[in-house]
């Protein structure tokens, strides 16, 4: 009897001492995720990259791809952390960027910019999924936040580049 009474109490102890330490675990969590860094105007603010806009040939050449002009304004909230638009749903975002492929103008489809179009398209499907999951970390996160706004420029410098190179082959020579 004695012994069962003291297996009893052995039993209520680890339960009780169970019990203490999982409430420690909550307050240590809690800790944890206010040491975080967030993703703020900020941190994407001090990027470290060459942000590249668009020339009036550029802008021009442009002002009838729709899906490229809602793509440049979402890029602009997502250089103010507003994440909503890359935060969605992922059906929607890529049915955007199938729609920003296929409105490619004509005299823009050339193997950079439309390679460029595929690396926003990556990335951007990277950024979502990141932003979606709990399990990755905030710098993680910056990191794909800096990989599309990189991807967005490069795509209008190699616009700006084609239109150029463009013009250029148009000049004949004097000679």
């Amino acid at each position: 009897m004695k012994i069962g009474l003291a297996l009893l109490n052995i039993c209520f102890l680890v339960l009780i001492s169970c019990d203490n330490n999982k409430a420690n675990g909550e307050v240590v969590d809690n800790e944890n995720t206010n040491k975080k860094t967030l993703i703020t105007a900020k941190a994407i603010e001090n990027f470290n990259y060459s942000d590249y806009v668009l020339s009036t040939d550029g802008e021009t050449a442009v002002a009838d791809w729709e899906k490229y002009q809602e793509f440049a304004i979402q890029i602009s909230y997502l250089k103010k952390a507003d994440l909503s638009f890359f935060n969605g749903d992922k059906e929607l975002l890529k049915k955007f960027i199938e729609e920003l492929k296929a409105g490619l103008p004509k005299n823009l489809e050339t193997n950079p910019i439309v390679s460029r179009v595929a690396i926003i398209e990556t990335t951007t499907l990277r950024l979502n999924e990141n932003l979606r999951l709990d399990n990755i970390s905030d710098q993680d996160k910056l990191k794909s936040v800096k990989e599309v706004v990189v991807a967005f420029s490069n795509l209008n410098y190699q616009i700006n580049k084609k239109l150029e190179r463009d013009k250029y082959d148009k000049i004949q020579s004097e000679y």
